[in-house]
């Protein structure tokens, strides 16, 4: 076990078996359907998860990890060997996942570093990315921190949703509240702000246009070498026409991961979603 430990939930959808594979322990949130609750991505795929979806009559409710939880964890990786641990997480605006972090970052053993990455889905999955490359180059625990936070400062996630009603039931809408379901075929394009609120970016109409608004957005923000992932609710192929678009504008774009969207973002998204996010390379 390297000196240091790297921590994550499973909203960053890069899935269990992924993050095993590169040493990173994930802490999952949990679906719960009526009175049955299930771990993200341990106990529900996403490919489970949406067929309950569109045959439940009730909409899902999502919980964060407890303190003990994370707790449990932090205290095991300091028993194999950790030194320190850097904890990355999803946007404490919408879960109370970095709080339990932080809460239980105060009883561990030895340093936790607990970051807010302002962003769900592959926004924190690049982050992870970014803490994987600074650890494996011998980063100690500032050093890996530092890659995180770079990260969580320069990159955007821009995305689509097939409906907004999942997003504004489950009272995740923020600042896209206003847009309510009655826009019809507007699609807008929406984005995380600095406070880790969503937001809307721009108004479009049509799933079409919104992956060409993403895809010129993409090209006109990015300066220099941009790396890449991509995220898609049960859409593959829009998400493979979302890189074909990205692909297209000549954009010197690095694309690292594609992800399906799990659980507990689903239950806020809902299928048909499509989105990017991308920072420039240092």
């Amino acid at each position: 076990m390297p000196g240091v430990g790297i921590v994550c939930d499973s909203t960053c959808d890069l899935g269990p078996e992924w993050l095993k594979d590169h040493g990173v322990v994930m802490v999952p949130l949990k679906v719960h359907f009526g009175d049955t609750t299930y771990l993200d991505w341990l106990d529900l795929t996403p490919e489970v998860f949406y067929e309950k979806l569109a045959s439940s009559d009730t909409l899902p409710k999502t919980s964060q990890p407890s303190p003990a939880e994370f707790a449990a964890v932090y205290n095991r990786l300091a028993e194999e060997g950790c030194t320190e641990i850097v904890s990355i997480h999803l946007t404490a605006a919408l879960s109370g996942t970095h709080e339990s972090a932080v809460l239980a970052a105060k009883m561990a053993p030895i340093p936790v570093r607990v970051i807010n990455t302002l962003t769900v889905t592959m926004g924190e999955g690049l982050a992870i990315i970014a803490a994987l490359e600074a650890r494996d180059a011998g980063g100690d625990g500032a050093a890996v921190e530092a890659a995180v936070q770079y990260v969580v400062d320069n990159s955007r996630l821009l995305f689509a949703l097939d409906t907004l009603d999942y997003l504004v039931k489950g009272g995740r809408a923020g600042k896209a509240q206003g847009l309510a379901a009655s826009l019809l075929s507007i699609k807008p394009v929406l984005t995380f702000n600095r406070d880790g609120i969503i937001e809307p970016f721009k108004k479009v109409k049509g799933t079409r246009k919104a992956i060409q608004e993403i895809a010129a957005s993409v090209a006109e923000m990015s300066t220099g070498r941009t790396r890449l992932g991509i995220l898609h609710s049960q859409a593959p192929d829009l998400a493979r026409e979302l890189v074909a678009a990205i692909e297209a504008t000549g954009a010197d774009c690095e694309l690292v991961h594609t992800v399906s969207v799990g659980a507990v973002i689903g239950t806020y998204a809902g299928p048909g979603a499509v989105g990017a996010v991308f920072y420039p390379l240092p």
